[in-house]
């Protein structure tokens, strides 16, 4: 799996008890090559990654409640949704800094 670093999660620290900016997922038993769960010692690369949604506004509030349902992102880290040129279409961005193995 992976771990990603909130851009602005200064809040998050105090509150989580984490690294400043930083959550993580659980990693599956057996990850990276060991059988207690544990990760190898591999240095992490920053990515960022945009997540773009396009459709109704319903839609889109759906999928960011379904996303923070998950523990991904916070409903709060999205864009305002933005309208499209087609009507009744709207669009909402979110970008994240993954920690890649």
């Amino acid at each position: 799996m992976f771990e990603y670093l909130e851009p602005e999660a200064n809040h998050t620290q105090q509150t989580q008890g984490t690294n400043p900016g930083t959550g993580s997922l659980p990693l599956p038993s057996g990850a990276e090559g060991n059988d207690k769960g544990t990760r190898s010692l591999k240095p992490l690369n920053p990515e960022k990654v945009r997540h773009m949604l396009f459709g109704s506004l319903a839609g889109i509030d759906r999928t960011i409640k379904i996303l923070h349902a998950l523990g991904y992102a916070e409903p709060n880290d999205w864009s305002e949704p933005m309208p499209t040129e087609k009507p009744g279409q709207w669009m909402a961005i979110l970008t994240k800094t993954l920690l890649m193995a």
